[in-house]
């Protein structure tokens, strides 16, 4: 695969902020993303820096072989779908939807108007008006009808109920197969988006601490319970990320593929091994990070 993005050592301060700490990653073609982690941890940052909307302290990013910054040659195959997006006072989601359709040159003007559709944006509203799910409406729309080399979706369901979530993920799904292209996306939701996903970067305090492929990360851990005495003898000399106890009752999650000696040691114990979801697995995996570090800052 060819790496699209490639970031090298990044650091990022704000003042006092340590926003991002030496951080290096590449980015591949024609892949879905997930950049996840909690709020705060430098996920926006990372993605406003790729996108030329804020400045390195130091280190190197190239997109596309070239540094982003004003070079439009960068810039016009890059989409940023930003939770936060500002449009003028008096604009109307159709007037954002074509000054979008000027901006990026793959624009698809029949999937924008399905999506219109799709989402029930009032069309003639300002949007300053609009409810905060129309507004991220907008946003996906423009996201998904630029088909931009990258896409990269921060924070898109804000507002958004069940139902348009799930419009969303299917119709990003379907014009991805037809149209493959770079996409990144954070958020918060991630077991609703797991499925999307083909690999995950997961940000914690300004690091990356996951960067893997889906598939790879599904299996890696799995929580074990049981009795307390014998939990512990099983789990002894694994990697501990997590542990709870009631009574006499233990359940412990354990980094690592489980062998098929391991099942049937656990089955004659009279244990139970339950399956780690990828949200259960990255919090537990950003707990022990934290714990290994000193504590939650």
């Amino acid at each position: 695969m060819t790496a699209v993005i490639e970031v090298d050592h990044l650091t990022k301060r704000y003042r006092d902020t340590l926003a991002l700490d030496d951080v290096s990653f590449s980015i591949e073609e024609n892949t879905i993303y997930g950049l996840l982690g909690r709020n705060g941890a430098g996920k926006t940052t990372i993605m406003s820096i790729l996108t030329a909307q804020n400045f390195a302290t130091s280190g190197r990013v190239r997109v596309f072989g070239e540094a982003p910054y004003e070079n439009a040659r960068v810039l016009s195959r890059l989409c940023f779908v930003r939770e936060s997006q500002r449009y003028p006072d008096d604009a109307q989601p159709r007037h954002a939807l074509r000054m979008a359709s000027l901006f990026f040159p793959h624009w698809d003007q029949s999937l924008a108007d399905r999506l219109v559709d799709d989402f029930r944006v009032p069309m003639k509203r300002r949007i300053k008006k609009l409810s905060r799910g129309q507004l991220s409406a907008v946003g996906v729309i423009i996201g998904l009808a630029s088909r931009a080399e990258i896409t990269f979706f921060d924070e898109p369901y804000l507002g958004l109920d069940a139902v348009a979530r799930q419009i969303f993920y299917d119709r990003l799904l379907e014009d991805y197969a037809e149209h493959p292209r770079t996409i990144v996306l954070s958020s918060h939701l991630i077991d609703e988006v797991s499925n999307l996903l083909e690999r995950v970067l997961v940000v914690d305090e300004g690091r990356i601490v996951m960067d893997e492929e889906t598939d790879r990360v599904r299996g890696r851990a799995a929580t074990i319970v049981g009795d307390v005495a014998t939990v512990d003898a099983f789990v002894a000399g694994r990697e501990v990320i997590h542990r709870e106890a009631l009574g006499r009752v233990a359940s412990v999650t354990v980094v690592g593929e489980l062998t098929t000696g391991d099942r049937s040691a656990l089955t004659a114990a009279g244990l139970d091994l339950e399956p780690v979801s990828l949200q259960q697995l990255i919090v537990r995996t950003t707990q022990a990070t934290q714990h290994d570090r000193g504590g939650v800052r």
